[in-house]
Order: structure tokens, then C-alpha cells, then sequence
């Protein structure tokens, strides 16, 4: 399952040009860290709601992945994202959960932890997604 992950994860150029990577993988949860970077901020200093949203949506696409059959392939059909507060932070973990996998959708939840150089984690946005299985 793993390795189904991250070779995905590697096709995707976006996940690259951020510096994001996989942490960790089980069934029906996925883990991307995003490093801080000055390349993904916005004006004030802050990770660009941009760059969160796009670590989140992979998370729980790749979280629907690990529920998806074999010869499948997973797209975001829809979400809602919240964004509780300034991402601001050492390093950003994306945490995708699925909450229901059905025949062709899954449901997901997901978050996005700010963690402080001393190691305090916030969240910094909640998402609420519905992924396709789209057959390869």
C-alpha cells in the first residue's frame, strides 16, 4: 500500500515544487509534511492557504487511495476547507482520514497541524472532502 502511495505521490509535480512528502501511510489515513519555505508564503509571512490546501487535498485523496481498488485511480470531486488561523510554523502535517469509502466515493476528513520549533502543534484548517474512484 505503501509503495502504491509513493509512487503516486512522486508523479505529482506540485507535491515536489512545495517540498512536501509522505510521513506516514495505513489503511484509511495518509500523512504529508510541508516544510516552511518562503516560496509558499503570501504577503503577511504566512503559508499560503494555497499550499495548505493543496497538502490537505492530497492527504485525503491519497487516504481514499488506500481504500480504492487495485486498479484505480482516486480525483477530488469536491471540498470544504476551514482555515482556523495563520499557518504559521517550522513545518505543516496534513492528515487525510477516510470516513467512509463507498463503490465509487469516499468521504474524508482531514486537518492541518502547525508545529512550532519547540513542538507545539495547532491546527491551522479542516477540510471535508468527497474523492472519486476512477478506474485506470
Amino acid at each position: 500500500m505503501r509503495q502504491r502511495i509513493e509512487e503516486s505521490f512522486a508523479a505529482q509535480g506540485l507535491m515536489t515544487t512545495l517540498g512536501a512528502r509522505i510521513l506516514h501511510v495505513e489503511d484509511g489515513e495518509v500523512h504529508i509534511e510541508l516544510p516552511f519555505s518562503k516560496a509558499v508564503t503570501q504577503q503577511l509571512g504566512y503559508v499560503h492557504a494555497g499550499a495548505v490546501t493543496s497538502v490537505l487535498d492530497s492527504a485525503c485523496g491519497y487516504a481514499a487511495l488506500t481504500k480504492a481498488p487495485a486498479d484505480h485511480e482516486v480525483v477530488t470531486a469536491e471540498f470544504k476547507i476551514n482555515l482556523m488561523r495563520p499557518a504559521i510554523g517550522e513545518r505543516f502535517i496534513a492528515i487525510g482520514k477516510v470516513q467512509n469509502a463507498g463503490k465509487m466515493l469516499t468521504v474524508c476528513t482531514g486537518e492541518v497541524r502547525s508545529v512550532a520549533q519547540d513542538g507545539t502543534q495547532k491546527v491551522v484548517a479542516l477540510m471535508q472532502a468527497t474523492v472519486v474512484n476512477v478506474k485506470r
